[in-house]
């Protein structure tokens, strides 16, 4: 299973008991709706946050030099969005059996909750992997780059290598040319030169 799909599960199922538990407490303590939603939203960032840590670390570990790290920004987004697209669209269909959950209709909970858990968990999550990243890197001693052998590896993905090699092929065969030019001219002239009799 991709590291995407898996945070996505886990946080699409995360997000679906945080609105559970959210709606029965409200029900129950209906003045202290804002306190409740906080909190729930808090221990949701928390989780997102402790997991996006780990990641960075681990991944700072696994790879000292930054070039060649994961792209964990892109694998967090990608989890957020599946996070969100799941759990509206699960919430909804449980709506529809136990009322006290709040939720809006389908077309605004693949939307506008979807985009709101999708940066819920995005944010924390990659803010995290910095700082994980970071704390490896403080203590980490200094990574020497291969500067050669990382340019010979993108030589066969750098779309403007052959028309480099084939500009130099044309310099050097046209600079061949002249030279040969340059010394038939010189040829030419000196021959008369010699036909020329000595006084």
């Amino acid at each position: 299973m991709s590291k995407w799909l898996l945070r996505g599960l886990v946080f699409a199922a995360l997000m679906v008991v945080v609105r559970l538990v959210q709606g029965t407490l409200i029900n129950q303590f209906e003045t202290q709706a804002l306190l409740i939603s906080v909190v729930a939203l808090a221990v949701f960032g928390l989780i997102a946050l402790l997991w996006g840590f780990a990641d960075g670390r681990f991944d700072a570990r696994a790879n000292p030099d930054p070039d060649r790290r994961n792209d964990l920004a892109m694998t967090w987004l990608v989890a957020g969005l599946v996070a969100g697209l799941l759990s509206g669209a699960v919430c909804w269909l449980l709506s529809l059996l136990y009322p006290a959950l709040y939720v809006g209709g389908l077309i605004n909970e693949l939307t506008t909750f979807a985009a709101f858990t999708a940066l819920l968990v995005f944010l924390p999550s990659i803010t995290a992997v910095a700082v994980g990243r970071w704390l490896v890197d403080r203590k980490a001693p200094p990574v020497q780059r291969k500067t050669h052998s990382l340019e010979e590896s993108r030589t066969d993905t750098d779309v403007f290598a052959a028309v480099r090699d084939d500009e130099g092929a044309a310099a050097q065969t046209e600079q061949q040319t002249s030279s040969v030019a340059v010394a038939e001219r010189d040829t030419e002239t000196v021959s008369p030169d010699k036909d020329r009799p000595r006084d």
